[in-house]
């Protein structure tokens, strides 16, 4: 491929990407607004929405062999979390976790998952949090919501016994929504 197709397809690549985030987010400064998710992905009643970002990056696979069944699975995510100006926020990780660039963090468990509308696209999931850690925007996070997926998926072929033990990256984009509240503070005896 020449250079100027190389250029060519970045340029399309990252104006589609720009334009999915000027489109599909809210301006700077506006609160965030909770998705529309299927009924399986909602919060619980009185989870308050305080953080929004779009990510982008990668879903890692690793090659594993199983019950003599060579697959692809999901390793960890690879991903910079964007603000609505597109700005870097954070990161999302192993675990899965989320960290702010002010240093919080929150490690979640999958709640719920449904099939994303878009072929190829991991699941939409609704994750309880299992700790945070950090005074900042993730502080008191009790529930995340990855929704508008792309891409993502494990490839379909080349895990074999030649290819166990490496990693494949596959690239995807989501939106995380970020809750606090919404369940029971235990009460003391």
């Amino acid at each position: 491929m020449t250079s100027s197709k190389v250029m060519t397809v970045g340029f399309v690549l990252l104006a589609c990407g720009v334009s999915g985030v000027a489109n599909g987010a809210p301006s700077a400064g506006d609160p965030p607004s909770p998705p529309k998710v299927p009924a399986a992905l909602a919060v619980p009643a009185g989870a308050k929405l305080v953080a929004r970002f779009h990510a982008t990056g990668a879903q890692v696979y690793a090659c594993t062999s199983a019950g003599g069944q060579n697959s692809w699975v999901l390793a960890r995510p690879d991903a910079t979390l964007l603000d609505a100006s597109g700005a870097v926020a954070g990161t999302h990780g192993a675990g899965p976790s989320w960290k702010s660039k002010d240093g919080s963090s929150v490690v979640g468990k999958k709640v719920a998952q449904a099939a994303a509308p878009d072929a190829g696209a991991v699941p939409w999931l609704l994750l309880g949090a299992t700790s945070t850690t950090g005074a900042g925007q993730f502080a008191g996070v009790t529930f995340v919501q990855r929704i508008a997926t792309r891409g993502g998926s494990a490839p379909a072929t080349g895990c074999d016994a030649t290819h166990l033990g490496t990693e494949v990256r596959a690239n995807y984009s989501a939106d995380y929504y970020f809750y606090t509240g919404g369940v029971e503070t235990p009460k003391k005896p």
